[in-house]
């Protein structure tokens, strides 16, 4: 009998934790390298990582009910948006509930995850230079701590602050200064109205192009409820009720001064706030297009008008950054980086990610359910399919992404419904494989890639 196999796992966030938990439970040895000195991850807003984009008046933009795992549901007590504080203590109790601490390396950076030559082990060297040898490597760092800063910047030059969304902590930032943020994402919207109550004046909110903006309760539910209740339709009918339903609750962002949506309803993420909308009727936040260019102490924009500016801030996202693994596994770009099932690497399916996707909902269920098909694999329990076969499926996904998102990360775009309904039916098609003869990844992959 094979001994069992030796995973790494990269975070101990969401997804480290639940990929730590999983592999446990399917007799797999883990350790787990986590770079801040608690679980949580970008959650928990004092890691030591200084990685933590998490704000003081954060709160959850998925209900609790569609955010929480299903191998530990949240207190029945708590409110249906919790905070961002009260959601790195979950995840604290999950890592304590599981008894996953034990194996996690805190205060620990991966420097380098590389395929040793003869092909049998994955080489693991951190920042101190220790190095230590795994069967597998699961790839769990998140991606939204590496700022996107505007490239290429815009012309001109600032005389005032700028900063990115990420290093945002509290309104205190903004008082009795006139603020300018760009951008139309979640972040952008609960710095704007936090702004709102101590800036100078009107606080500026820009953008080029529109999203959707969706309140947390719609006809007294929480809004993302009634998505749930709709998943079993075909996403374009989902589309064109749910367009419907917002637009007789709250009307269009072009009412209150926005830009149109630059696509539909589950195609580009909508923006969840209810507070946003409040603010821009009040004359407390004012919308303005995109930027031309910058003017000494004037912002221009691409009207004509412009607009006196003491600080910007740039909540443009993030880019994915996975600087531990080199080009070969992950070509140009990582949100390019094709994977069978948003899981397994094609080149060599002992290289897995857990969180490497953008979901239409929440993150914790999809980083669960994916954390459950890859400790099946590991532990022996699931087959993949042929290679060929799995290329079919990656080109199948994409092509089926663009269609619905265009060209704006479709290989890491999934349905949240559709995506966490299916990775429970893979694994019953990867336990059919073995019943038919394919091997578990125990008696083939550790002797080295099979694709």
């Amino acid at each position: 009998m094979s001994p069992p196999c030796r995973v790494a796992v990269i975070g101990a966030g969401a997804a480290g934790l639940t990929a730590t938990k999983a592999l446990l439970d399917a007799g797999v040895e883990v350790v787990t390298y986590e770079k801040g000195d608690r679980p949580g991850g970008l959650w928990a807003r004092d890691n030591s990582s200084g990685l933590s984009p998490a704000y003081a008046s954060l709160h959850l933009n998925t209900s609790k009910g569609r955010t929480e795992f299903a191998d530990f549901p949240m207190p029945r007590q708590w409110p249906d948006y919790p905070s961002a504080d009260l959601v790195a203590g979950y995840l604290a109790d999950y890592c304590a509930h599981f008894g996953l601490a034990s194996h996690i390396r805190f205060g620990t950076t991966v420097a380098s995850v590389e395929r040793e030559e003869e092909g049998r082990t994955w080489a693991v060297t951190t920042e101190s230079g220790d190095l230590d040898r795994y069967d597998a490597v699961v790839v769990a760092n998140g991606h939204n701590w590496d700022p996107r800063w505007p490239d290429p910047a815009y012309p001109g030059a600032f005389d005032g602050t700028q900063m990115h969304a990420h290093d945002y902590c509290s309104a205190e930032d903004f008082r009795d200064r006139r603020v300018l943020v760009v951008g139309m994402g979640n972040s952008a919207m609960d710095i704007a109205v936090d702004a709102s109550y101590v800036a100078r004046g009107p606080v500026l909110l820009s953008a080029r192009h529109g999203v959707h903006i969706v309140p947390k309760y719609l006809f007294g539910r929480p809004a993302d409820a009634t998505g749930g209740a709709l998943a079993v339709l075909p996403w374009r009918v989902r589309q064109r009720i749910a367009e419907t339903m917002l637009r007789l609750a709250v009307g269009t962002p072009q009412s209150y001064g926005l830009p149109a949506p630059a696509g539909g309803l589950f195609q580009n993420h909508p923006t969840i706030s209810d507070t946003i909308l409040h603010r821009l009727t009040h004359g407390e936040v004012a919308a303005r297009p995109g930027i031309d260019r910058l003017d000494g102490a004037r912002v221009v924009f691409t009207d004509g008008t412009s607009e006196p500016v003491d600080i910007i801030v740039w909540a443009t996202g993030y880019r994915v950054s996975i600087p531990f693994l080199s080009p070969h596994w992950l070509g140009d770009d990582p949100e390019q980086l094709p994977l069978y099932k948003r899981v397994f690497h094609l080149k060599d399916p002992s290289l897995a990610f857990v969180g490497l996707m953008q979901s239409t909902g929440a993150a914790l269920p999809v980083v669960e359910a994916q954390s459950k098909l890859v400790a099946a694999h590991l532990g022996g329990a699931y087959a993949l399919p042929p290679a060929q076969e799995q290329r079919r499926a990656v080109d199948r996904a994409l092509r089926a992404a663009v269609e619905r998102w265009g060209n704006r990360r479709p290989q890491m775009r999934i349905d949240f419904d559709q995506y966490v309904a299916e990775l429970p039916g893979e694994i019953k098609a990867g336990r059919a494989r073995l019943r038919r003869g394919a091997r578990p990844f125990t008696a083939a992959d550790r002797e080295g890639s099979t694709l």
